[in-house]
């Protein structure tokens, strides 16, 4: 074997082995599992894609499983990780209290548990929890309509209707803990006016965030409320809601040169609400960074399976009814027409403006 070929060989061993002790070293740190509630939200499918690329840089394989809202397969699924032997579970539960079983299961395993975005609770076996800042979400929201209302110099009450998120989220009640706290004195003074007076969340909830039980809602409201009476603002917890809201609106006239869209607001900075914000059917939403709850995710799995410091923010707020579990809360940012490009585009990079068109 001449030189050439002699060095060439040696390369080539050296590169092999490279990747083998690579793959090992990756093989050896081990797997991960991910359970999200569904794929018919293109969030999910982000924060899906963002955790497995966030683990597989630090080294981790992961096991990413979607649950299409359906409880017992998300437990199915997550009995299957269990048996795997994944070293860590991060689960968005579509029901927060219906794991205790399985992840009492998990954690007599020495399984990390950790809940993500949506709360599990009712079992002491959750690690910890990372999650946006779900309370300021709604202040968010609400704060864009006070800021509406009085930007228009209004003379008389504004009228308006609220939607809140399912009732088996513990989101929702944050979201809406968070409103209220901006919204109520506003009520309280009569400068807003609650024309159906449904204000409680259980009557305002919309089941899985549902823009079609959304729509429904909103027919009726518009039908029993509203048929000689001006709508000036909705508070929509999410972008599919806020969705079948607008549908509604538009549906009845709303949009139309002679009658503006109602304020609308909305969460997730999901394609088509930035694009209906673009065109005026939608007011706000609130941008949260799937892809900083991912990283910080990760990054939680790995210290806390690796016996290093977890870094929370919030050791106080979030009692799952049985601990307060250890959480790190990500902030959310309010968007509009005024600033989507930057915070989207520009400076966030989450979508090009093509996209967006």
């Amino acid at each position: 074997m001449n030189t050439i070929k002699k060095f060439a060989f040696a390369m080539a061993v050296s590169c092999s082995l490279a990747v083998t002790s690579s793959a090992s070293f990756a093989q050896e740190k081990g797997t991960i599992g991910i359970s999200l509630p569904t794929k018919t939200e293109s969030r999910w499918m982000t924060d899906g894609q963002s955790m497995v690329a966030a683990l597989k840089a630090k080294g981790y394989a992961a096991d990413l499983q979607y649950a299409d809202y359906d409880v017992p397969t998300q437990v199915n699924q997550i009995e299957n990780m269990v048996t795997k032997g994944v070293k860590a579970l991060v689960i968005a539960p579509i029901d927060g209290k219906t794991l205790s079983d399985v992840l009492q299961s998990a954690s007599s395993r020495g399984i990390k548990i950790i809940s993500y975005d949506r709360f599990i609770t009712q079992t002491n076996k959750v690690d910890y929890y990372a999650t946006f800042d779900n309370y300021q979400v709604g202040v968010l929201q609400a704060q864009s309509i006070v800021s509406a209302y009085e930007k228009s110099g209004a003379k008389k009450p504004w009228n308006i209707e609220i939607f809140a998120g399912s009732i088996d989220d513990n989101n929702a009640h944050k979201i809406y803990a968070g409103g209220m706290s901006v919204l109520k004195p506003y009520f309280d003074s009569g400068k807003f006016v609650l024309k159906s007076k449904q204000a409680a969340i259980e009557k305002v909830s919309v089941y899985r965030w549902d823009g079609a039980t959304a729509q429904s809602r909103m027919d009726n409201l518009l039908s029993a409320f509203y048929s000689s009476a001006r709508l000036d603002a909705v508070w929509a917890p999410n972008d599919a809601v806020a969705i079948g809201i607008i549908s509604s609106l538009k549906g009845v006239g709303y949009g139309a040169p002679q009658q503006k869209m109602p304020i609308v607001t909305g969460q997730d900075a999901e394609i088509p609400n930035i694009k209906a914000i673009i065109r005026g059917d939608q007011t706000t939403t609130v941008f949260k960074d799937t892809r900083e709850l991912a990283s910080r995710t990760a990054d939680i799995v790995v210290d806390s399976l690796t016996g290093k410091p977890v870094q929370v923010n919030d050791t106080k707020s979030y009692n799952n009814g049985v601990k307060i579990v250890p959480t790190y809360l990500v902030k959310p940012m309010l968007v509009d027409a005024g600033n989507w490009k930057e915070a989207l585009v520009t400076r966030g990079r989450y979508y090009t403006e093509a996209q967006l068109k």
